[in-house]
């Protein structure tokens, strides 16, 4: 990728854009703010994703999935949620297209498809979910709940960049619901540590771990703490996020359980999630003007054979026969 590139000095911006369409991470689609994810960055997500599903796992979540969409009923439920994500919302009206009358092979919204309830395109899934909730949860005994979903979320962003902020982008959102304040923010602060060891021991990334001011956290959330990581333009990056939502939605849906003492009390709640903007993330912290550089935990492609050949066959048929022993092994 030498000489293709340009350099991080002379417009950081164009250089990372560079890297992600030459470096074969991703392109362009014909949506607008949306990408393709390529083989290879797709590949890199997946390394990602695996580990941090372990994770998970290890610590005791399992994986389950909710609907793209949400009734905007729902969606209105949490005000400080609704009212934080409103901008970005993308909302689905009708269920059917017909043939324009007045312009043949054009199609038409149907005016008789218009839904009962406009339903929005997932921006975050907290009100499906909380909703899902109240019916899973009655008594102390159903607690916790410790979900995590792999999914895509839409919010409809105005100025994008490949991987660091799309309309539409992959990520994974964890969703608990706890007995106690305690345990809701002990889970919060664990989830943070995960992501931060991730980075650190798989991303080579060193990062902050803190907690963001009122005016920076999620919206519906009591507390959010986030992990920084510094980019070779002197900038930080938003790397992840647990969020402590305490009851906030557990009274907005009327989520209760009975306690030991047969007691009836709202339930406490966290979420957290990361997404392939850890790829951009990635991308900055590592490369050069050469090129893309990536840690080996997390490369798909650990080792590039490049035979250099003689014009002797012989030599030419050895030097085959030794690389394809190398691929194998």
């Amino acid at each position: 990728m030498a000489n293709v590139l340009t350099s991080r000095s002379q417009d950081y911006a164009q250089w990372y854009n560079d890297l992600i369409l030459k470096g074969s991470l991703a392109d362009y689609s014909a949506v607008r703010g949306c990408m393709v994810i390529k083989p290879y960055g797709y590949a890199l997500w997946e390394n990602m994703r695996d580990v941090l599903d372990k994770r998970f796992k290890e610590t005791g979540h399992q994986n389950a999935y909710f609907p793209l969409f949400v009734p905007k009923s729902l969606f209105e439920a949490e005000e400080a949620n609704a009212e934080g994500f409103a901008k970005e919302c993308a909302v689905v009206t009708h269920y059917r297209l017909k043939a324009d009358p007045n312009n043949k092979g054009k199609l038409i919204v149907d005016p008789n498809a218009k839904l009962e309830e406009e339903l929005v395109v997932r921006p975050t899934s907290e009100a499906i979910i909380w909703n899902t909730y109240k019916n899973w949860i009655q008594s102390y005994r159903d607690l916790p709940i410790l979900i995590n979903q792999w999914a895509n979320v839409v919010r409809w962003e105005m100025r994008t960049r490949l991987f660091l902020r799309t309309a539409e982008f992959l990520w994974q959102e964890g969703h608990t619901a706890h007995a106690t304040k305690q345990e809701a923010i002990e889970e919060t602060e664990k989830m943070i540590d995960v992501y931060a060891q991730f980075a650190e021991e798989y991303m080579a990334m060193p990062v902050l771990r803190g907690v963001k001011s009122a005016n920076e956290r999620f919206a519906g959330a009591e507390d959010t703490y986030c992990i920084e990581a510094l980019m070779q333009d002197g900038k930080a990056l938003q790397a992840g996020t647990s969020h402590f939502l305490g009851q906030n939605f557990a009274k907005a849906f009327d989520v209760k359980f009975s306690d030991k003492n047969n007691q009836l009390e709202y339930v406490w709640a966290s979420s957290w999630g990361v997404s392939t903007r850890l790829i951009g993330a990635l991308v900055m912290a590592h490369s050069d003007d050469q090129g893309l550089v990536l840690p080996p935990k997390l490369a798909p492609l650990q080792v590039v054979i490049v035979p250099i050949y003689s014009k002797d066959e012989q030599v030419r048929q050895r030097l085959d026969d030794k690389a394809k022993e190398l691929v194998n092994e």
